[in-house]
């Protein structure tokens, strides 16, 4: 169906009065009951509301897309409007509003008013056919600016000789490299005369949505993700599975072997992205299942890590109630940022890596499991980040066995499969084996702790080396907290040569990234480099785990990179004999240095020299993106 079935003359408003979102909205719902395409105006007007309460439809870029599908519409119909001087929508980018395009679904519309929206979601994107509609002089001119724009986009679907190309995009952030490699894929294969469709699964949702349709009518399918992406209708179709950053910077080399059928024949989970099939490039199931879990975890990082770090801007101990320090503000934050958000770190970790694995399903056990692995080790203080790995794979591996044991079983069934069996079954398996391993994984932790403890009396500068090296191995995990814990027992003890050492080594790890993907900036991907930014701020406040996701795609170059310039910084911390009585914070807490200003300043100078190192030999170690 196309939009100008849905829109006529009739619906058109090219000067609006609304000066408001609910004027606009009974505006163009005026538009639509004198048209005679409502039933009942008054009950349509709530479906929107209920619409706008979810989420707003404001999309951005000066467009707004309110619609709601219910009975009291009569006929399934469209209504635009335009305001010339715009107005306040509560659109997601902030910016005035001046298109609007109202979507009038009937109760028996099937996803008709869903497929509408997509494609003028899709059609708005495109400033020149945005600049057609804010200048049509007449309502015949908007009805011809899209149905030029259909019948281009009709012309691009049908017109290529080379069959039919499809393509998924997506990356763990879903920001900059989904579209980016969505762009690039469009572009080029326009350039080569070949027919594409790309899917770009992005932060905000799917957008251009494979159907079955163009599925079964398909000559081969690009996979182009860091993430996980729903294979399960490519049975039977050549699919090339290959990183993001490919389709950025080889999309001619992929489009010409999805031209020439160059790939596997997907067969569902016979031939699932975990296989080491393929082109010799791409990122395996392993990868991918861990950037889902990192990618979902890291707002907790970020989010929890700042809010602790500015509690400490009211005092080192002005979250405790006890302290003359006290401030309720500052235990809110610490409250929010540390009992909460990062406590959540490591079963949103195991959740998602286990829902990445086994889908749906796997989620639960997921989160059972990581939280298991924080809770429930020998001392009560868990297992940390290693545990929560593990919990996230075994339980999503366990699902997936699981979901094979009862396939078998009688259709009838299958209702029951997903809301009882799969969650119990995998639940009290995850849990199980979890309960019986985790005390084991703490005693690696403990163990470190007490080796450390052995240390303290040894030549300072190697106790240094060895504190900042252990904060950068696993970045969050148990060496990096026996560590940790190790510095904050000595500063409960009065010593506070140590928690200056730790905190100063698990600066380093991201302050290293930023300046590297900074220096070296042909050496990481334009998604790698954003991430760099927002590693400086992580590094700043003392978030170690600001390095996992560079670490995880490249551990073999990032992490010993990242332990010996941890280890360089943890030894001239001890070295200038740097006592610190904050026990986190990072920069925000450079003040509370003993001796002044001189120690302040050498402190960052060991901070810096460490990172630099680090970020020097990461970057000679990687290879250049250009010649990958």
């Amino acid at each position: 169906m196309k939009i100008t079935d849905l829109l006529t003359t009739k619906t058109i408003v090219l000067n609006m009065s609304a000066s408001s979102k609910a004027e606009a909205i009974d505006e163009l719902i005026g538009k639509l009951d004198e048209a005679e395409k409502l039933s009942d105006r008054e009950e349509y007007k709530k479906a929107i509301e209920a619409r706008e309460q979810q989420s707003t439809t404001g999309i951005g870029e000066g467009i707004a897309i309110p619609h709601a599908k219910t009975s009291a519409v009569a006929e399934p119909a469209i209504a635009f409007g335009r305001s010339q001087e715009g107005l306040d929508y509560e659109s997601l980018d902030g910016q005035p509003t001046n298109l609007f395009f109202m979507i009038a679904a009937s109760e028996g519309a099937n996803q008709t008013h869903l497929e509408t929206l997509s494609r003028l979601s899709s059609f708005l994107m495109d400033k020149n056919f945005r600049a057609k509609l804010e200048n049509a002089k007449t309502e015949s001119d908007v009805i011809e600016a899209i149905n030029a724009k259909e019948a281009e986009e009709d012309e691009e679907e049908t017109t290529s000789p080379d069959g039919k190309i499809l393509a998924i995009t997506a990356c763990p952030t879903g920001i900059a490299h989904t579209y980016m490699a969505a762009d690039k894929l469009k572009d080029t294969a326009k350039e080569m005369g070949v027919n594409i469709k790309v899917q770009t699964n992005g932060s905000s949702g799917v957008k251009n949505r494979l159907t079955e349709e163009d599925i079964a009518g398909a000559d081969a399918i690009i996979v182009a993700a860091d993430t996980k992406v729903d294979m399960s209708g490519f049975n039977g179709k050549p699919v090339i599975e290959v990183p993001v950053a490919k389709a950025i910077h080889e999309p001619e080399d992929l489009l010409n072997k999805a031209v020439h059928k160059d790939a596997p024949i997907y067969q569902g989970d016979q031939n699932s992205s975990d296989s080491s099939s393929g082109d010799k490039n791409q990122r395996t199931g392993f990868y991918k299942h861990l950037m889902n879990g990192v990618s979902n975890m890291l707002p907790f990082v970020v989010g929890g890590g700042i809010l602790i770090a500015i509690s400490f801007f009211f005092g080192i101990n002005a979250a405790n109630p006890e302290s003359d320090q006290y401030n309720r503000f500052a235990e809110m934050l610490s409250i929010i940022g540390g009992g909460n958000a990062m406590f959540l770190l490591v079963p949103v970790l195991a959740g998602f890596i286990a829902s990445s694995i086994a889908d749906r399903p796997g989620f639960a056990p997921g989160m059972v499991g990581g939280l298991i692995a924080i809770t429930s080790g020998t001392d009560g203080t868990g297992s940390g980040f290693l545990g929560g790995l593990i919990a996230g794979f075994l339980a999503g591996y366990l699902t997936v066995g699981i979901k094979k044991l009862l396939a078998g079983l009688p259709d009838v069934l299958d209702g029951l499969k997903t809301v009882l069996f799969y969650p119990v079954l995998s639940i009290f398996g995850t849990g199980m084996i979890m309960l019986l391993i985790n005390p084991p994984l703490t005693s690696i932790y403990t163990g470190l702790l007490s080796w450390l403890e052995g240390l303290s009396g040894a030549n300072i500068a190697l106790v240094g080396l060895i504190l900042g090296g252990m904060m950068a191995v696993d970045m969050g995990g148990p060496i990096n907290k026996a560590a940790y814990t190790f510095g904050l027992a000595t500063l409960q003890a009065g010593n506070y040569e140590f928690i200056a050492i730790v905190m100063a080594g698990g600066m380093v790890p991201p302050l290293a990234m930023a300046i590297s993907t900074t220096l070296f900036k042909n050496k990481y991907t334009d998604q790698e480099r954003e991430t760099g930014k927002t590693a400086y701020a992580l590094g700043a406040f003392f978030i170690t785990e600001g390095a996992i996701p560079f670490a995880a795609a490249d551990p073999g170059r990032v992490i010993p990179s990242m332990v010996a310039g941890s280890a360089i910084t943890g030894m001239l911390t001890a070295l200038f004999t740097i006592h610190l009585t904050a026990p986190h914070g990072g920069i925000v807490v450079i003040g509370l240095v003993q001796g002044g200003l001189t120690q302040a300043l050498l402190y960052i100078l060991a901070i810096l020299i460490g990172s630099i190192v680090a970020a020097i030999i990461v970057g000679f170690l990687k290879k250049d993106m250009r010649k990958a």
